[in-house]
């Protein structure tokens, strides 16, 4: 099959777990933010990010080792079974730290009457953590329809069980708090109820993965598990860097605000639910990397393969650019997955949009350290981001509050972008379409802000029918995606070898 086709329909399988499923999970923002205030959805905002800190920790760069293994079929099952019994110990021995120091680490993180929320959420990272080994497998293995179903699965019972506790067992609550589905539900323990729901859902993934959990009867290969470690070691301080230029922002926003500690809280909210709008973007880097990291590896040895990356890399950009116009055009439809309270922080979308965009270049671009075996260098390079991420949070937030946090997330992505793309010429040449990527980016912010000036200065627009000038933008870009490669991109998808 044409490896661009197999790559699309890929992530289009991917994207239908995590684009469509985490669709559903987005539309719970909107339930979130006009069920709880900027305050208690800041407590969100923020115990996610740590799972996310912890997350990246917990996995041990192990799933891109397992890739990079289990490429010999032979020695499949002996690095399985390695990679996933190094992992449950890992956890657990998490799980027995959290249990011995919740008391200080609640305190510290002005959280001293809620040891609850640190046990629930090392338990929601240990089942996931756990679950990323079988889900590398089956990725492995091309199993992208089982893949999705357990993916779907585990997101639609999140959103049913929030659907149930926030909006069944509370409104049961306020009308008769007596009755059976208002005894389900406590009022003081509010957007527990978000995590509760994620923890149940955890598990029931788990569950529908024990199948592939019989690999832990294979037992660990010492001599394999060194390799491994000191090949996945560094991609787990690329993971644990890229998860701080991710989530730094909303895990230090309250301790470097200058206001008391409620409105610190409620601007964090702000950001935090803002942030939820540049999620279009998110999910399909996403579904792209679920697809990707294998596809690059198995397509490695092919003698085109260089030429394939940089045609990757150009539709990819396309399509995140499409998505930025999407989201940027017709933001005055997609303000309402978030409540009044919170659009405050609306001038922050179209920066963590192209921050995003960034990201999926950087994506792309890495793959000369995961071919060649220069994880160490690789990590360097987000290690690069991280500090540049601390160092503008620290100086600008203070100052400029969470805009500071927006600017400070694309400076990291563009930067990373830029010298990854340096090495990567270095270590594992690839003649990327830098014109076309320039031109489809400069063409995007044309849009972007003559749409914005236009919308803004000139009265009559306002007696165009709603969204009539958004679309105008949208279909006049599309029309030029078209006829500058969008008939070339039919053609090959239509052919069966790629030329």
């Amino acid at each position: 099959m044409n490896p661009i086709k197999r790559l699309a329909s890929q992530t289009a399988i991917y994207g239908l777990s995590s684009i469509l499923g985490r669709f559903l999970n987005y539309l719970m923002v909107p339930l979130y933010t006009y069920t709880f205030n900027k305050a208690e959805f800041g407590v969100v905002s923020e115990f996610y990010a740590y799972t996310g800190f912890l997350g990246a920790l917990l996995v041990f760069g192990f799933e891109t080792g397992f890739f990079r293994f289990s490429q010999d079929s032979d020695a499949k099952e002996k690095v399985y079974s390695t990679a996933l019994n190094f992992i449950l110990i890992a956890n657990v021995v998490f799980i027995l730290l959290i249990a011995v120091f919740v008391s200080p680490i609640s305190t510290a993180l002005k959280y001293p009457e809620h040891h609850e929320y640190f046990y629930w959420f090392a338990l929601i990272l240990v089942f996931d953590s756990v679950a990323s080994i079988p889900f590398a497998r089956l990725r492995s293995e091309n199993k992208a329809l089982h893949f999705a179903v357990i993916k779907f699965s585990e997101i639609g019972f999140t959103v049913l069980l929030n659907l149930f506790f926030i909006v069944v067992c509370k409104r049961a609550f306020e009308a008769d708090a007596n009755s059976f589905f208002g005894k389900l539900y406590n009022p003081e323990i509010g957007v527990g109820y978000i995590f509760i729901s994620n923890l149940i859902a955890s598990s029931l993934k788990l569950l529908l993965l024990s199948p592939q959990l019989k690999g832990i009867l294979g037992g660990i290969d010492t001599a394999l598990l060194k390799k491994m470690l000191r090949y996945s070691l560094p991609m787990v301080i690329i993971g644990f860097a890229g998860i701080i230029n991710e989530m730094l922002d909303r895990a230090i926003l309250k301790f470097l605000l200058p206001f008391d500690a409620h409105t610190n809280m409620e601007q964090l909210g702000i950001y935090g639910a803002c942030y939820k709008l540049s999620i279009l973007m998110t999910l399909f880097i996403q579904a792209f990397r679920y697809a990707a990291e294998p596809f690059f590896f198995s397509h490695a040895k092919e003698k085109n393969s260089t030429k394939v990356y940089a045609d990757v890399m150009k539709y990819f950009v396309i399509v995140c650019v499409s998505i930025f116009l999407l989201v940027t055009l017709y933001i005055d439809i997609f303000k309402y997955f978030i409540g009044k309270d919170f659009r405050v922080g609306l001038p922050v979308v179209p920066i963590l949009l192209m921050a995003n965009l960034f990201l999926g270049v950087y994506v792309n671009l890495s793959i000369w350290y995961k071919l060649k075996d220069k994880t160490l260098l690789g990590s360097f390079v987000s290690i690069g981001g991280a500090v540049l991420t601390v160092v503008l949070n620290i100086v600008f937030i203070p100052k400029y509050g969470y805009m500071a946090s927006a600017w400070a997330t694309l400076a990291c992505y563009a930067s990373m972008a830029v010298v990854s793309y340096v090495l990567g010429q270095k270590y594992y040449p690839v003649e990327y379409d830098l014109k076309s990527f320039f031109k489809y980016f400069f063409i995007a912010l044309l849009f972007y802000f003559s749409f914005t000036m236009t919308n803004e200065h000139l009265p009559m627009v306002k007696q165009l029918p709603p969204f009539m000038l958004s679309s105008i933008y949208m279909f006049a870009f599309l029309i030029f995606v078209w006829f500058e490669d969008g008939r070339k991109l039919l053609n090959r998808a239509t052919s069966s070898a790629y030329i």
